[in-house]
């Protein structure tokens, strides 16, 4: 079953063929002042297309999107940005809470384009690109929410060993404590291996040149930081989930094309309630990857591309067009 609100059956979204990508090619990297840096990726794309704003999931980074930008840069302009206290761009004053990355995320968006833009988040960026949305409905056309950390009813849904994470880094000291211990102990490659290892289901999908593009990014960070930005947004995070009424109804009340793209094996995000998410909404186009993990842009990125595609095509058109698309998007390349 496809159409609007409806959880399509996808084929089987594993296949690396035909898969190239940025990871190790050079790509424009830029700092912005938002009161304080704020840096991001300009993957590319054609002049004047709609723009795609990638935004990260907790602990990610820009390099998130390095896999699938090869696939959707053929029709769309592609930036990329790090959420505070991630990737390149520092704390610097700002509070890597879900409010501080919506803030950033709304001026960056009005700062790279003079048209509305498409947002693409992933987990906890996810969360941020639709808080966006609903902050400043002028500037977002449409969205792409991709495994996305949104709140939902029931408690019940969520993974015990989420639950156990972030109540071990909800806890004042202790989640301090258990991350210095671990970041000690783990090096930049380990770091890198545990978190693909957590998100998909087969982490050896992921283009080699990728993982070793997040090894190095992991290496030079200031890695503690890097941890203090984690527990705050961890915890901003939880907080929003275990208080989702007004988030919920923000949600509800978004009025835009959204596609959501999700794996049916997200230990993280259960698929079970992205299908509640979906149910009864006419402009929420979901479709579910099966074999895939809570990254489906890592995993199975031409899958994701053409999950895309697709929706630009139809759903989404109008969110293309806003984003100042032709009526008719050149096809993608297949």
């Amino acid at each position: 079953m496809s159409g609007p609100g409806a959880a399509a059956q996808a084929p089987l979204a594993g296949s690396l063929v035909g898969v190239t990508t940025l990871a190790g090619v050079p790509h424009t990297s830029r700092t912005i002042d938002l009161d304080g840096p704020a840096h991001y990726v300009d993957y590319g794309g054609p002049d004047g297309a709609p723009m795609l704003i990638g935004v990260h999931g907790l602990g990610g980074s820009h390099l998130n999107w390095a896999a699938v930008a090869p696939h959707l840069v053929e029709r769309s302009r592609l930036v990329a940005v790090d959420l505070l206290g991630h990737g390149h761009t520092p704390t610097a004053g700002r509070t890597a809470h879900v409010d501080g990355h919506v803030d950033l995320l709304t001026r960056f968006a009005a700062d790279v384009s003079d048209r509305p833009v498409i947002l693409m988040g992933n987990s906890l960026g996810g969360l941020v690109a639709a808080l966006t949305a609903s902050a400043a409905p002028d500037r977002v056309a449409g969205l792409i929410l991709i495994d996305p950390a949104l709140p939902f009813e029931r408690l019940g849904m969520v993974h015990p060993r989420v639950l156990t994470n972030f109540v071990v880094c909800a806890v004042p000291g202790v989640g301090e404590r258990y991350l210095s211990v671990r970041r000690g102990r783990t090096t930049a490659e380990r770091t890198v291996r545990r978190v693909l290892g957590a998100t998909c289901v087969d982490p050896g999908r992921v283009p080699a040149d990728v993982v070793d593009a997040h090894v190095a990014l992991t290496a030079a960070v200031d890695r503690a930081a890097a941890d203090r930005a984690y527990l705050a947004s961890a915890r901003s995070l939880s907080w929003v989930m275990t208080r989702s009424g007004p988030t919920i109804a923000k949600i509800a009340a978004l009025d835009l094309p959204v596609l959501h793209l999700h794996g049916a094996k997200d230990m993280l995000v259960p698929v079970a309630a992205a299908r509640r998410m979906a149910e009864g909404r006419t402009n929420w186009h979901l479709d579910v990857a099966r074999d895939i993990g809570h990254a489906p842009m890592l995993e199975t990125p031409v899958w994701t591309a053409l999950r895309i595609d697709e929706w630009l095509d139809r759903d989404g058109a109008p969110a293309w067009a806003r984003a100042g698309g032709s009526v008719d998007p050149a096809p993608f390349p297949r």
